[in-house]
């Protein structure tokens, strides 16, 4: 036996295995279903893994579930988060927790893009953290957490030479997520340009989006947190029926019994773990911090001109920062309403008016679990104006995109010109 037959008998079953596994990954077939377990599993997961891919997201989107974007808050599951409420009561949905820390607008709206379809004329929460609209904007180590070249693709697939897409390209290349593969870059970089991708790109765009849709459906369900019976532990509180004066007093027990060890009303447990060792050293330390003034507005503009595109009916809710906290650490009172005046206003201003303004409760006892997320009583308010927008027919929205919020001098626009611009 010559020297070529011996390496073809060697080396040749593992060419042959790996040609047929290419063919297989770009194949334009779906070979996995999802099952039901696996959606109610992922739904609470808060897996990143979930949030990059577009399978499962897709099913559940088609089910009962609605989609609640935010970041961090989503984690703190209590007996007021929202999937608990909706789990012990059986309403019609069930959450689909989009987001967890370091989530801001960009990762949102590039996650948004494999389940347009299923966002078309149907209902979605999202929960907007003051914290994202910091000057810098996004930061870029965070975005990659959260960023897959499947959305980018996704993406590109379907982009259109108008502002939004324009917009989103320029944002994308800014980030070192999408400098590994050159084929992508240059895609994003003639979208960013307004120009149309050739003939060659869109075919590689094809085939490599089959291959990541078919990883998608292999790898993305692997190893997910399930937090199902965390639910019902925490549930086992709540009385069998809805009473919302019951069901406050039970909120107001929990947070007096949970925040026994800090003069802040914070849970003892985020007390313990991250405040116990170097509180002292932090007050009066947030007194030059702003939220006015940010890259993040025109972020943001994207996820709401992406929600218009799809006639999604939105619920808005702007969470309160702790104002134990925000009195210690100095933390401008003045600033937060600006930032509250200007993200409103970039809302109404487009039609997005259904809003869920929790900024004045920041003095509420136990509305917060910790410096910045909502908690038992919290949670308990917004559910007031979540649920019976969730389950209750609306008047169907009517967005008038306005480009402007893209601009620069939106973006920078502070308290003092703000007044002018809103009146």
């Amino acid at each position: 036996m010559d020297v070529k037959k011996k390496l073809f008998k060697i080396f040749g079953p593992i060419i042959l295995a790996a040609v047929l596994l290419t063919l297989l990954l770009i194949s334009p077939f779906n070979f996995r279903k999802i099952n039901d377990k696996t959606v109610e599993v992922a739904a609470l997961s808060q897996s990143k893994n979930i949030f990059k891919g577009t399978v499962v997201k897709q099913k559940a989107l088609e089910e009962n579930y609605v989609p609640f974007f935010g970041s961090s808050e989503l984690s703190r599951m209590d007996a007021f988060h929202p999937a608990t409420l909706a789990s012990h009561y059986d309403r019609s949905y069930r959450p689909f927790l989009l987001g967890g820390p370091g989530s801001t607008s960009l990762s949102q709206f590039f996650g948004m893009q494999g389940i347009n379809q299923q966002l078309k004329n149907k209902k979605a929460v999202m929960i907007i953290s003051p914290q994202w609209f910091v000057p810098k904007g996004t930061d870029p180590g965070a975005f990659g957490l959260y960023y897959s070249n499947l959305e980018a693709v996704t993406w590109l697939r379907q982009a259109q030479d108008d502002k939004m897409d324009r917009f989103a390209a320029k944002r994308l290349l800014q980030m070192p997520s999408v400098q590994n593969d050159t084929i992508l870059k240059q895609a994003i970089q003639k979208v960013a340009a307004g120009q149309g991708l050739s003939s060659s790109m869109k075919t590689y765009l094809d085939l490599k989006y089959n291959q990541l849709q078919h990883e998608d459906e292999l790898f993305s369900t692997l190893a997910l947190k399930d937090n199902t019976q965390r639910i019902t532990r925490v549930a086992k509180v709540l009385p069998d029926k809805y009473d919302f004066e019951q069901l406050d007093a039970i909120a107001y027990k929990l947070g007096q019994e949970n925040t026994t060890n800090n003069p802040f009303e914070i849970s003892n447990k985020f007390f313990d773990k991250n405040l116990r060792k170097k509180y002292k050293k932090l007050k009066g330390k947030q007194s030059k911090y702003s939220y006015v003034r940010s890259p993040e507005f025109a972020d943001f503009q994207l996820v709401l001109n992406q929600f218009a595109k799809n006639n999604t009916d939105v619920i808005f809710v702007i969470p309160p920062v702790n104002k134990h906290w925000s009195d210690y650490t100095g933390l401008s009172q003045e600033m937060l309403q600006d930032f509250n005046q200007k993200i409103t206003y970039q809302l109404r201003q487009q039609g997005f008016n259904n809003i869920v303004d929790l900024s004045k409760d920041d003095g509420e006892r136990y509305f917060m679990q910790d410096t910045i997320h909502l908690g038992w009583r919290g949670w308990l308010k917004m559910d007031q104006a979540v649920a019976p927008f969730l389950t209750k027919d609306q008047p169907k929205p009517k967005y008038q995109i306005d480009n402007y919020f893209y601009s620069k001098s939106w973006q920078q626009l502070d308290g003092k010109d703000l007044d002018q611009v809103t009146k």
